[in-house]
């Protein structure tokens, strides 16, 4: 998400965030607008040699979310692919426990989605901001239409040893995204923003962490390993 926030903070353009500056002032018109290959119309005012573009037309471009609050603008962007070159795959193994390249790519796409998803519930549950079940449900589904993916990918014996860990990870990120989720609907969150700590040294965050690391590790060699904190 910041890779595809810093793209779009780097466009050779200056967002306009805010109405401080009335788009009357200067000479206004549509242009097309493309960010990282997603293209969209968008209202741009060109004033004193500089170029403004409404930020919410750029949100929408990009399938994000624009939420403003009393003392910030968060913004929020799909993450990117982070699949890396087929190139820097191993080919597909013979052996029981080597991973196929179609299953790592698949498996590192559903580790990013799941990420996403907790590292964007985490932030929101500590801000105080507002979480609804069609929010959450949105992260929710994505990562269980990658997993689906990652199981259809599954081709060695590795594959599907690999794909038990993707899948008891996945239950651990939706029992913990219920959980915070009830807890938001009851009022009982506020324990969180108490200290920075407060939802990091949650037992099942810790354990969610832990085994992400593990994943990661484990699908960029290649090869099946185990681990208890995917069990």
């Amino acid at each position: 998400m910041r890779d595809n926030l810093g793209s779009a903070l780097r466009l050779p353009i200056i967002l306009l965030f805010l109405s401080g500056i009335s788009w009357a002032q200067g000479q206004q018109h549509t242009r097309a607008v493309v960010i990282n290959g997603q293209s969209g119309q968008a209202e741009v005012v060109e004033l004193d040699g500089r170029t403004y573009v409404d930020l919410a037309a750029l949100v929408q471009i990009m399938n994000g979310s624009l939420l403003f609050k009393p003392n910030r603008i968060i913004l929020t962007l799909p993450m990117p692919c982070v699949t890396p070159p087929a190139t820097d795959l191993p080919p597909t193994p013979v052996d029981d426990v080597g991973l196929s390249r179609d299953f790592m790519r698949a498996g590192i796409e559903e580790f990013a989605t799941m990420r996403e998803w907790a590292s964007t519930l985490a932030y929101a549950i500590q801000n105080g901001d507002p979480v609804t079940e069609n929010w959450v449900a949105h992260y929710r589904e994505q990562a269980a239409h990658n997993l689906r993916l990652a199981s259809a990918a599954a081709f060695t014996d590795g594959d599907r040893n690999a794909l038990q860990l993707l899948t008891h990870e996945f239950e651990s990120v939706r029992g913990w995204s219920d959980k915070l989720l009830q807890e938001r609907k009851s009022m009982d969150t506020g324990k969180y923003a108490v200290s920075d700590n407060a939802l990091r040294d949650d037992p099942l965050s810790q354990k969610i962490v832990n085994c992400g690391r593990f994943l990661a590790a484990m699908l960029g060699s290649g090869s099946f390993q185990d681990d208890a904190s995917c069990h």
